[in-house]
């Protein structure tokens, strides 16, 4: 049975661009560019973990978050399972904490980039806002 990963995800937005890191190449997807966030832990909730996520990877504090969209996507070694929410109220100046790239991009920006195939659908709900 496939492996399946409960994952907190932060649209950082501000500014009308978006905050990007991207992953390490020895991480699974490596190379590829990615909206932040991490593994939601057995004893928090999806809100706890992508606070915590948040902080440590990219210390910022989140003020608010509001649900973007929900995706489940099989990869050939895993599941995913992607709470996503838009954050555009936090403290401190988004900086990747594990020494990988890291960029604001605009919307139209975000089309140029490579993603893993699980960020299509955010990358589409993001197209059709009015963000």
């Amino acid at each position: 049975m496939t492996k399946r990963i409960h994952v907190a995800v932060g649209v950082i937005y501000k500014d009308k661009k978006f905050f990007l890191t991207k992953r390490l190449e020895s991480a699974h997807q490596g190379g590829k560019w990615e909206f932040p966030g991490g593994k939601v832990e057995r004893d928090e909730t999806v809100h706890q973990a992508l606070h915590r996520e948040l902080k440590e990877e990219i210390a910022i504090d989140t003020l608010a978050m509001q649900p973007l969209i929900e995706i489940s996507h099989d990869y050939s070694d895993k599941q995913v399972l992607l709470d996503v929410f838009l954050v555009d109220q936090f403290l401190g100046e988004p900086t990747a904490q594990e020494g990988q790239q890291q960029g604001w991009f605009s919307k139209a920006q975000l089309l140029e980039l490579d993603f893993p195939k699980a960020n299509v659908a955010i990358l589409e709900k993001i197209q059709q806002s009015e963000l």
